[in-house]
């Protein structure tokens, strides 16, 4: 199958990182483009495969604007939210999307390169094909202008962390004052997130022990979130005064995450990416993509 095209059927592996679970999609042609329409559909958890997101393994010398990381590594991982909005990163994408390349023979295991829109992230999937995956996220950044969050009646203050996308860190007691996270938090002033923003809602449970819970922009609450729990960290450290170099261990509904912030500021994350499937979307699926 050389070509996508609307009323053909598409090959898909379902996986998932501490539980934030994604539908990939290969498409070493570069040959579709889908809609926004057609990957909320896909991750649909009714009507479709069901995902918080979706991951398109498509050649970086192929995706445009990009073509230079080409030079660092081979694939880019195009990321969108499960209502198909095009986001810049997912951490927990990120060691899937690699522990997938491992698997088609794609890449070799240890360590090599996925191209982002929030940049190259060296990864290292284990040699012996089981085992956690790490990824270097980069360096956080601490963008000007912080915002409150409503919690339970009473506006707390978050702290402002960009990950290659925005968060809003606010630290709690116990995560449960988040409440149900049926829709993001409100927020104020609203303008300091004008592309919107990722909230986190952390408690500390012991030394280098946080608890996490996550509503992800254009997703909701999700099991895990990879760039957030590194935001959550950073900002943790941040408060407790930690020296450079000190491990976290970030849990997660879905699981636990191990970050540390190295003393150059580079940010390691190490966590459980698993494939849990593969099957076909059948021609006739509603909504399709567009082709080239």
């Amino acid at each position: 199958m050389d070509r996508f095209t609307a009323g053909q059927s598409i090959r898909y592996t379902k996986g998932h990182g501490a539980e934030n679970d994604f539908v990939i999609i290969e498409d070493v042609d570069a040959a579709f483009d889908p809609d926004a329409a057609w990957v909320a559909a896909v991750c649909d958890r009714r009507a479709g495969i069901g995902a918080d997101g979706l991951l398109r393994v498509v050649p970086t010398k192929s995706m445009p604007g990009y073509e230079a990381d080409s030079a660092q590594a081979d694939w880019f991982m195009d990321y969108r939210n499960a209502d198909g909005s095009i986001a810049q990163m997912c951490g927990n994408g990120v060691r899937v999307f690699a522990r997938y390349l491992v698997e088609q023979g794609l890449a070799e295991p240890g360590r090599f390169a996925v191209a982002t829109r929030g940049g190259v992230k060296p990864v290292v999937v284990p040699t012996d094909g089981a085992g956690d995956v790490t990824v270097s996220m980069g360096r956080a950044v601490w963008p000007e202008g912080n915002a409150e969050v409503l919690v339970e009646g009473a506006w707390l203050p978050s702290v402002n962390v960009d990950m290659g996308n925005p968060h809003a860190v606010v630290f709690v007691s116990d995560v449960a004052q988040a409440g149900p996270l049926t829709q993001r938090p409100q927020l104020r002033p609203e303008e300091v997130y004008p592309e919107d923003v990722n909230v986190e809602f952390v408690a500390a449970i012991g030394p280098q022990w946080i608890d996490m819970r996550v509503f992800e922009r254009g997703v909701g609450e999700t099991r895990a979130c990879g760039t957030g729990a590194c935001a959550a960290m950073v900002a943790a450290a941040r408060r407790d005064g930690a020296a450079p170099g000190t491990a976290y261990e970030v849990r997660l509904p879905g699981g636990v995450l191990s970050i540390v912030e190295h003393e150059d500021g580079g940010i390691e994350m190490t966590g459980p990416a698993v494939l849990v499937a593969r099957g076909e979307l059948l021609a006739g699926f509603p909504f399709g993509g567009s082709g080239n």
